[in-house]
């Protein structure tokens, strides 16, 4: 409610109240005289003043009343904010956590293609070794079968002495 109309709404209630009281004054007083006539001008000032009185009271009851509503809603807002920022932090956060997450997967994926390369590259260093060792012996033997004089293979050789 806003402080002027509060003040009006006041004012024309003390009015309207005012012509009750006189006629209940009136009514036990029997007759009106000058005295009771000055006297409710005496009343009549004093109502007045009190009025006025109860009129600015209630404007600094509203100012009291605003301010603090007004204190309410920017303690309100600013919890809203800082809520609102929290939340903004912790989405922020779990976006890093997920992106390092998915970082690590990567890295861990590179990991075991690099294991698997690098040993099927052994696999086959070792099997090039093995064949190199082979043709290696199998000069060999050629070589020692030629100083030893034996043609063929053992097979060939076996089936020629039985002849």
């Amino acid at each position: 409610m806003k402080p002027q109309l509060a003040t009006r709404l006041a004012a024309v209630t003390l009015i309207i109240i005012l012509p009750i009281c006189e006629h209940s004054a009136e009514a036990k007083g029997g007759k009106a005289t000058s005295e009771t006539a000055s006297v409710s001008a005496d009343d009549l000032n004093s109502v007045s003043e009190r009025i006025r009185q109860t009129g600015a009271q209630l404007q600094a009851d509203i100012k009291k009343a605003r301010a603090r509503l007004d204190a309410q809603q920017a303690k309100e807002e600013a919890e809203r904010k800082r809520e609102a920022e929290q939340a903004r932090q912790l989405a922020i956060k779990e976006e890093k956590q997920k992106q390092a997450q998915e970082v690590a997967q990567v890295r861990a994926r590179q990991e075991e293609l690099a294991r698997i390369e690098k040993a099927e590259r052994q696999k086959e260093e070792q099997a090039a070794e093995r064949l190199a060792a082979k043709e290696r012996a199998a000069a060999a033997l050629s070589e020692a079968r030629a100083s030893a004089g034996i043609s063929g293979t053992f097979s060939e050789s076996v089936s020629a002495a039985k002849e």
